[in-house]
C-alpha cells in the first residue's frame, strides 16, 4: 500500500521532467589553447591548473625520495646514539656500588602493583633501590 501510494505521488514529477527539453549546455566549450576566443579568466586559471600540477609533483618527488632518505638518516643516528650511551654505561660502576642519595626512590607509600617498590617504567639494568643503603 505504502509503495502504491509513493508511486501514484512519483509518476506526475517523471512526466513533467519527461517533457521538459533538456537544456543546451552552450558555455561548456572548452577553447584550444592558443585561441582567439580565450579571454583572461580562463588564461589565469590556466595557469593556476599549471601551477597546481607542478607542485604536486614537487610535493610527490619529496614524499617519495626525501622523506625515506631523511629517515633513514635519523634511524642511523639514534642507532649510533644508543651505543654510544650503553657503551657509556659499561664504564660506570656496578648499581649496587653508586651511591644512593635521599632524594631518589623517595616512598611515602607502596605502588598498588608487584612488590609495592618498583614504579610502572622500572628498569633493572638501569634503576636499582636498596630500602636499607642511604646516606
Amino acid at each position: 500500500m505504502f509503495t502504491q501510494r509513493q508511486l501514484m505521488r512519483a509518476v506526475p514529477r517523471w512526466t513533467a521532467q519527461l517533457k521538459t527539453p533538456t537544456q543546451r549546455r552552450l558555455a561548456s566549450h572548452v577553447p584550444s589553447t592558443g585561441s582567439s576566443t580565450e579571454n583572461a579568466f580562463v588564461r589565469e586559471r590556466r595557469a593556476v591548473k599549471d601551477h597546481a600540477a607542478g607542485s604536486a609533483e614537487l610535493w610527490r618527488k619529496i614524499s617519495l625520495y626525501g622523506i625515506p632518505a631523511s629517515l633513514l638518516l635519523a634511524g642511523l643516528n639514534a642507532y649510533n646514539l644508543w651505543n654510544q650511551h650503553w657503551e657509556h654505561w659499561s664504564h660506570m660502576p656496578p648499581l649496587e656500588e653508586r651511591t644512593e642519595y635521599p632524594f631518589q626512590n623517595i616512598r611515602t607509600r607502596n605502588f598498588p602493583w608487584g612488590d609495592g617498590d618498583k614504579t610502572i617504567f622500572w628498569n633493572p639494568m638501569v634503576n636499582y633501590h636498596n630500602k636499607d643503603k642511604t646516606s
